[in-house]
């Protein structure tokens, strides 16, 4: 199996990591976003070729990392891990203008 491997894991990543944390990034400017997954790949698709599969080994530790970070913000913050609830707490937790 070639580069197949790398790609199915990271679309994956992709589309659970923004269907579940999407309610986190609502004010989060898109070239932000973009950039995040530009690095991402362009890392694991250049380790891929010096390394193999072991090119998969950064993203699923910086995201195993980033979940942990994550989940203990939240809990340490008073915030629901999967709901970013209560809302206008998180907002002002970010540093992010509330909307009514």
């Amino acid at each position: 199996m070639g580069i197949e491997l790398e790609l199915a894991v990271l679309l994956g990543l992709l589309v659970i990591g923004t269907s579940v944390f999407a309610p986190f990034e609502v004010e989060t400017p898109p070239w932000r976003k973009i950039l995040k997954w530009v690095i991402l790949v362009g890392l694991t698709l250049g380790l891929h070729a010096a390394v193999g599969h072991w090119a998969l080994v950064p993203p699923l530790v910086l995201g195993a990392a980033g979940l942990t970070f994550h989940m203990v913000w939240c809990r340490k913050n008073a915030i629901d891990p999967l709901r970013a609830t209560p809302r206008r707490r998180y907002y002002e937790l970010r540093g992010w203008e509330w909307h009514e």
